[in-house]
């Protein structure tokens, strides 16, 4: 072992800098940062096999010409309601919102890799199995869309036991927030592809082969290029390895046989300040994707039909701003010494106060363009909250982060089945502006309490019930030392 006198003269950021600079000169591409790349495709293939069937379930239902008289077929395909075609594209949900916290548990016990790679591959089988599952009868396809899911929910608390792991301080947000953008990405992919399909002539069951296919694939690369943590990557840097453990704190032995404090984490201010914003970050973003296209034809008389590429523009936008707001969070925190809570709550509150603003005037506004805008503005704005709340789990308690995201993706899975449901009772008349705007008017109170929450019990700091008991042990010799 090392003296770490010569490390502790050097600051987070000048480790930072002398570690890239080392790979560099190796031609070595740090591998955390292949940790970022692969997670960021994980989650493109995530949301694409999410939303496919929001994408085919329209070619899918039979289209009639319907006449005073008698009703023409147009179209062959099931003849499902559309309560029925409700409840397949709701049951995703059921599955997804039971597995959030066993999946944090699991992660944190167990590793992150296989349970975050083992979630999208099974999701990817069941979705190429879907065409066959497609039936008159629902019942075996709502039981597909449930076990999707099951195993989706575990992935979001399972990318934060990876990055507990790979992810120095420094680098977290930016890590985090562009493996969170490929959520966005892979739904503006699924609907510019699924379109592409459509126009080439391709019949419905082409999506989910394509994209099962896909989500198949990028499990074997994840499975051959991830190692579950720093030190059993095989091929990566000493140099590396101990920027990371060194900047982290502690190394994988140290915290593997820790108990979560269960009571001590459903009791801290801080964790629910994170599933305040959580909820209300997705209470808003559901309301917007779900109900817009409703809005825009009910309300202001516009038929999305033909303007289908304008759905995947606040989903473009918002992808854009998630990708680069970690670096921008980052930046603050290196180069002006801004502490963390200040960073994540300007991100947090500062985009829920904007995002109010535009929700709205979203129920005010006299025409579609001006709704796109209000939609795009609010949207992409949210994104900012994703460089906050999204990441504040590894900055109080890292080697549980995993249990806390499962809490708080539990709490905000549920605008996803609440929100659509009250929009219906509200709005009786979709023709009613005023009924849309109690709608709006609802979302932006979300939003406001969530900033109030979130800005007054969110912290920045690892809390005292996450404290490591062990000290850091550097794992490089007195050569390797001297060689930086």
């Amino acid at each position: 072992m090392v003296n770490r006198k010569s490390l502790d003269l050097r600051t987070a950021e000048e480790r930072h800098d002398l570690c890239n600079k080392k790979l560099s000169f190796l031609g070595r591409f740090p591998k955390r940062y292949v940790v970022g790349i692969m997670a960021f495709f994980g989650f493109c293939n995530i949301y694409a096999l999410r939303a496919n069937l929001s994408i085919a379930i329209v070619a899918m239902v039979a289209k009639y010409n319907v006449t005073n008289e008698s009703s023409t077929l147009i179209e062959p395909g099931f003849d499902w309601s559309p309560k029925q075609q409700g409840l397949i594209l709701g049951a995703f949900f059921y599955g997804y919102i039971f597995t959030q916290l066993p999946g944090g548990f699991l992660a944190n016990r167990f590793g992150g890799k296989f349970l975050f790679g083992g979630g999208i591959f099974i999701t990817a089988v069941l979705t190429i199995l879907t065409p066959f599952c497609a039936q008159p009868n629902i019942t075996l396809l709502v039981v597909v869309r449930v076990l999707e899911g099951l195993c989706e929910g575990v992935t979001y608390p399972s990318i934060h036991a990876i990055w507990a792991k790979w992810a120095p301080p420094l680098e977290k947000t930016r890590l985090a927030a562009f493996a969170f953008s490929g959520s966005y990405i892979g739904t503006v992919l699924s609907l510019l592809i699924s379109g592409g399909l459509f126009s080439a002539g391709y019949k419905w069951p082409s999506i989910f082969y394509l994209f099962g296919s896909f989500g198949i694939l990028w499990f074997v690369c994840w499975c051959f290029m991830i190692a579950e943590s720093p030190a059993k990557h095989s091929t990566i840097t000493d140099t590396e390895l101990d920027y990371i453990q060194s900047s982290i704190g502690y190394t994988e032995e140290q915290t593997e046989n820790l108990l979560p404090p269960w009571l001590d984490i459903l009791r801290s201010p801080a964790l629910w300040a994170i599933v305040a914003a959580h909820f209300a970050e997705n209470w808003g973003f559901y309301t917007w994707l779900t109900e817009l296209p409703s809005f825009m034809k009910y309300a202001l008389n516009f038929d999305l039909q033909n303007a289908g590429y304008l759905a995947a523009l606040p989903y473009f936008v918002m992808g854009l701003v998630v990708m680069n707001c970690g670096l921008l969070a980052d930046y603050l925190l290196a180069r002006f010494e801004m502490s963390v809570v200040a960073v994540r709550k300007i991100f947090t509150c500062g985009a829920f106060l904007s995002q109010m603003v535009f929700m709205v005037a979203a129920g005010y506004v006299m025409t579609p363009v001006a709704a796109i805008v209000c939609l795009t503005i609010a949207v992409g704005l949210g994104g900012f909250a994703w460089g906050g709340f999204s990441v504040n789990h590894l900055d109080i308690a890292p080697q549980y982060a995993s249990i806390l995201m499962g809490i708080s993706n539990t709490f905000a899975t549920i605008p996803g089945i609440v929100s659509p449901a009250l929009t219906g009772v509200i709005v009786s008349d979709q023709h009613d502006k005023g009924e849309w705007q109690v709608v709006f008017y609802l979302a932006a109170g979300i939003y406001l309490g969530g900033c109030v929450i979130y800005g007054l019990f969110a912290s920045g700091h690892r809390q005292s019930w996450a404290e490591v008991p062990t000290g850091y042990m550097s794992q490089v010799d007195e050569n390797t030392r001297d060689d930086l």
